[in-house]
């Protein structure tokens, strides 16, 4: 189906949904609830008509969002084929409106182009991380608080988090746990996880968390109470999916996959997301900061951003009474100029990905 035609398509695709296509939207939406969805949705707009990509559709929040406020199209992508799966029960629904697609988010002006999106994307939707489901699968191993293989994968393939921690050598480890996870007692951690993996492998999240609690301090009186597993889990998660990388690439994606006026809306969840995410933006809105006498402006490229509105929305009271896995999120958004794209910035995470790690130790 052409542009032209997914959008004279789309008024009569919206001409209601009965009850049975509501109860099937209704247990979808149960599972998972899409975080500062309405800021999202009001960051894109105009939506009626339009062409939108979601790069992280997990259980469609945003994807759904969109098609009920009229867009003519919009691409489903997730590299998880078990989120993929699970919207069969309503992704029929909406018809030719909504493809679903396998891949990164990072191919996504590829994968846009590759569906005839020719004049490029009205938006961009991203939201950053691991998903709900994911975390409550104990079986898929992001969780401290499930016990299940030491997995994290987001997709079928690639290096597990059990090969990173039983093959990466002490050194790799604690820099993957400091860089990635903010980890202060990094190289502590990553000494209780050699010497514990020298006895016995570690296989199941519920001794990886183990062995962190027992080489980390409790917590003094007063002080904020985090599990101890957190920054570590985090860090290994987000070596395992090239987290910080794939962000990186994919934003720079959106940039040239975006047509002038369209528009990017990004949801991240940690300081190290949000970093890139504040970045990227400014630099390409031209509101990074400005070379000195000492060390004068290089290269100033015309901005491909404009900022929608300065600094990032945060999720209000009532979101987070009724989602507070929610109070981390931010919402940064821009649109896109007519100036050419910029160059791909080099990955924040490099030598850090699990893979590269693992290649380096394998040699």
């Amino acid at each position: 189906m052409s542009e032209k035609e997914a959008r004279e398509t789309a008024n009569d695709a919206r001409a209601g949904v009965g009850a049975a296509e509501g109860a099937a939207l209704s247990k979808a939406s149960e599972r998972h609830q899409p975080v500062l969805l309405n800021e999202v949705l009001q960051a894109l707009e105009p939506i009626e008509g339009g062409m939108f990509l979601d790069g992280t559709f997990g259980a469609g929040g945003y994807a759904r969002g969109l098609l009920e406020r009229g867009a003519a199209l919009v691409i489903g992508v997730d590299q998880d084929p078990e989120a993929l799966d699970a919207a069969a029960a309503w992704a029929p629904l909406f018809g030719a409106r909504l493809r679903l697609r396998g891949g990164l988010f990072s191919d996504l002006d590829a994968i846009a182009a590759a569906e005839g999106v020719a004049e490029g994307l009205d938006g961009v939707a991203l939201d950053i991380g691991v998903s709900s489901m994911q975390l409550d699968q104990a079986a898929r191993g992001f969780s401290f608080l499930r016990d299940g293989p030491l997995d994290m994968r987001m997709g079928a393939e690639g290096v597990s988090a059990a090969e990173l921690v039983a093959e990466a050598s002490e050194g790799a480890l604690a820099d993957i746990l400091f860089h990635l996870g903010e980890e202060r007692a990094a190289r502590r951690v990553a000494r209780a996880i050699v010497a514990a993996r020298a006895a016995a492998p570690i296989e199941t999240t519920a001794r990886l968390a183990e062995i962190i609690e027992q080489a980390l301090p409790r917590p003094k009186p007063g002080q904020a109470r985090i599990h101890a597993a957190t920054r570590s889990f985090q860090a290994l998660r987000i070596s395992v999916n090239n987290e910080l990388g794939e962000l990186a690439r994919g934003l720079s994606a959106a940039e040239r996959a975006l047509k002038r006026g369209g528009r990017l809306a990004v949801v991240s969840f940690h300081s190290l997301e949000d970093r890139i995410v504040k970045r990227f933006l400014a630099e390409r809105a031209g509101r990074a900061a400005k070379g000195s006498r000492h060390e004068p402006e290089i290269n100033r490229r015309a901005p491909s951003f404009a900022l929608i509105k300065a600094g990032a929305r945060a999720p209000g009271p009532e979101e987070l009474t009724r989602n507070p896995r929610a109070r981390s999120a931010k919402l940064r958004a821009a649109t896109r100029s007519a100036a050419d794209p910029w160059p791909e910035p080099p990955s924040p995470q490099a030598g850090l990905d699990a893979a590269a790690v693992l290649a380096t130790r394998r040699r």
